[in-house]
C-alpha cells in the first residue's frame, strides 16, 4: 500500500486541484537548497552509515520526542543522552517499539507527513508503523541502513540536495566540515555563524566563553573593541568554510544602537557578572545591530529567530539540555523591538536580514509591513511549529498581500533529521501550490506568472536571499 496520498495537500476543486498538480509537477524535482539548518556535519566527513532507525529517526528528533513526552513517556525511555552521562535507554529496538506504539499520536500532524514520506520514498515501507509492525519495519530499515547506497554522502546525493547548511557556535573549531572540504568529495555543505553562547550574557559559561573566544582569536575581549573585532575575525573564519549567513536566536526581537562610549560601558557591566535582566537584554539588542553592520561589510546574510521561550522546563533542561522540544512560542514585538536596528541600516539595498517568528499574530500586523517598506528586511518560512500546510497557507493568506512574495527568502527547513528533508521541502512546495492554484482561480494571479513564482518559492528565492 501507499502511506501517501499523491494528491496530499492539494485543494478539493476539481479545477484547482488540476492546477496545483501541474504547478507541483513543475517544481518538484527541482534541487534542494537548504540552507539553514541543524544536521551534524560529522556525518559527511565521516560518511559512516547511521547506525540504526532509533539513532536516525526517534533520539535526535526533537518533533519525535516531545509528542511522546507530552503522554508521559520518559525521554530517557527515546535514548535523549542525559547532561551528567546518566542512565537512559540504549536498546534501538527498544527505543523503536516505544515509538511504534505510539505513532497514533501523530495522526493530523505534519510529522506524521514526513515521517510517512520519509518510510515511503527513502526506504521503500508499505506497512502502516505500529506495534504490530515495529519489528518489521525496523529490520527493513536496518537492513538498506547495512548498504552503502544508505550512507549520509550517498543519501544527501540521492536527495537532489545542491546546499546543506549546518550551523555551528562562535568557539567551533569546524574540524568536520575541514574534513568535507579535505575529503574531495563535491556535495556543499556549509557552515552558518551562530554566535548566541557569546552574545547572551546569560548563556551558560558566558564569561569562560568570551575568554575563549580571545584566545582563539588573538584579540583582547576585554575591550569592546577587541570584542567585536574577535566576532569579525570569527565570521571571517566562518567564511573560509562556505558560510553565507548568520544565525541569531534571541528571546525577543529587541535591538539597540548605542554609541560606542555607552556600548563600552554596557559591555564593561556585562563582563563585570553584575547585570541585570534589562542589561542582558540590552545587550543582545545591540549585538544584533552591531552584526548587521558587519553584514554590511561582509556580505553574510542575518537571520533573527525571536521569540521562543527557550528550554521552558527547568527540570528538562537541567536533565537533558538545550533543544529537547521545551521551546515554547511566545508573543513578539517587532515594529518596537527593531526600530533602532532599522534606524541604523534598515534602508540598506545591499543588506539581507530574514526574520522569523513563532508569534503568527504578528504576520499581517507587523512583519509583512515591515518587510514590506525596508529594503535590508525579508520575512524567513513558517518555522518550527507552523512548518507545515497550515502554518504556510496563514503565513501567505496574512503577507502576500502586504509584501508580495518577493520580500519573503523561500522556504528552508530548519531541521536536525536528515531523512525530513526532502519530506519537508515537498510538503513546502505542495503547499504553495495549493495557494498559488487559488489566486489563479480567484482571479488574483494570471496562471504564467504563477509557475514563475512556484519556481521563485521553491528555489530562486532561497538562492538570493542566501547568496547561493
Amino acid at each position: 500500500m501507499k502511506l501517501t496520498d499523491p494528491n496530499r495537500l492539494f485543494p478539493v476543486d476539481p479545477q484547482q486541484r488540476d492546477l496545483a498538480c501541474a504547478l507541483y509537477s513543475s517544481v518538484s524535482d527541482l534541487p534542494i537548497l537548504s540552507p539553514h539548518g541543524h544536521c551534524d556535519p560529522r556525518w559527511f566527513a565521516e560518511n559512516v552509515r547511521f547506525s540504526n532507525p532509533a539513532d536516525l529517526f526517534v533520539v535526535p528528533d526533537h518533533y519525535v520526542f516531545r509528542m511522546l513526552v507530552s503522554q508521559g513517556v520518559s525521554i530517557a525511555d527515546l535514548g535523549v543522552p542525559r547532561v551528567d552521562g546518566g542512565p537512559v535507554e540504549t536498546d534501538p529496538r527498544k527505543i523503536w517499539n516505544r515509538f511504534a506504539g505510539a505513532a497514533k499520536l501523530f495522526r493530523g500532524t505534519p510529522t506524521a507527513l514526513w515521517l510517512d514520506h520519509s518510510f515511503e520514498h527513502v526506504f521503500g515501507i508499505d506497512q502502516i508503523l505500529n506495534e504490530a509492525t515495529a519489528d518489521v519495519i525496523y529490520d527493513q530499515i536496518q537492513a538498506k541502513l547495512a548498504t552503502d547506497a544508505y550512507r549520509p554522502r550517498a543519501l544527501f546525493d540521492r536527495f537532489n540536495i545542491e546546499l546543506l547548511a549546518t550551523t555551528e557556535g562562535a568557539l567551533d573549531d569546524l574540524r568536520w566540515h575541514r574534513d568535507i572540504k579535505n575529503s574531495g568529495w563535491q556535495g556543499k555543505i556549509v557552515t552558518t555563524y551562530r554566535p548566541d553562547a557569546v552574545v547572551d550574557p546569560e548563556f551558560d559559561e558566558f564569561k569562560q566563553n568570551i575568554i575563549e573566544l580571545g584566545e582563539i582569536t588573538g584579540e583582547d575581549t576585554t575591550t569592546w573593541q577587541g570584542y567585536l573585532a574577535a566576532h569579525r575575525a570569527r565570521r571571517a573564519f566562518f567564511k573560509t568554510f562556505g558560510a553565507t549567513a548568520t544565525d541569531h536566536g534571541h528571546p525577543s526581537a529587541a535591538t539597540a544602537n548605542l554609541d560606542d562610549e555607552d556600548a563600552g560601558a554596557l559591555y564593561a557591566i556585562i563582563l563585570s557578572g553584575d547585570f541585570t535582566t534589562q542589561h542582558a537584554e540590552k545587550f543582545r539588542g545591540q549585538m544584533l545591530t552591531e552584526m548587521a553592520k558587519m553584514s554590511l561589510d561582509d556580505g553574510l546574510t542575518m537571520q533573527i529567530h525571536a521569540g521562543s521561550r527557550r528550554n521552558h522546563s527547568s527540570d528538562v533542561f537541567t536533565q537533558f539540555g538545550r533543544d529537547k522540544g521545551f521551546d515554547i512560542p511566545g508573543r513578539t514585538d517587532y515594529v518596537a523591538a527593531l526600530k533602532p536596528l532599522l534606524d541604523a541600516v534598515g534602508m540598506e539595498p545591499d543588506l539581507t536580514i530574514i526574520l522569523f517568528t513563532l508569534d503568527e499574530t504578528a504576520y499581517a500586523r507587523e512583519l509583512a509591513p515591515l518587510a514590506g517598506a525596508y529594503p535590508a528586511l525579508n520575512l524567513g518560512p513558517p518555522w518550527w511549529f507552523f512548518d507545515s500546510f497550515e502554518g504556510i497557507k496563514r503565513f501567505r493568506e496574512a503577507t502576500t498581500e502586504t509584501c508580495g512574495f518577493y520580500n519573503t527568502a523561500g522556504f528552508n527547513d530548519d531541521t536536525r533529521a536528515f531523512c525530513s528533508i526532502p519530506a519537508r521541502h515537498d510538503v513546502s512546495r505542495r503547499s504553495d501550490s495549493a495557494y498559488l492554484s487559488t489566486l489563479v482561480s480567484t482571479g488574483r494571479l494570471r496562471e504564467a506568472d504563477a509557475f514563475e513564482v512556484a519556481h521563485d518559492l521553491a528555489y530562486g528565492l532561497a538562492k538570493t536571499a542566501y547568496n547561493l
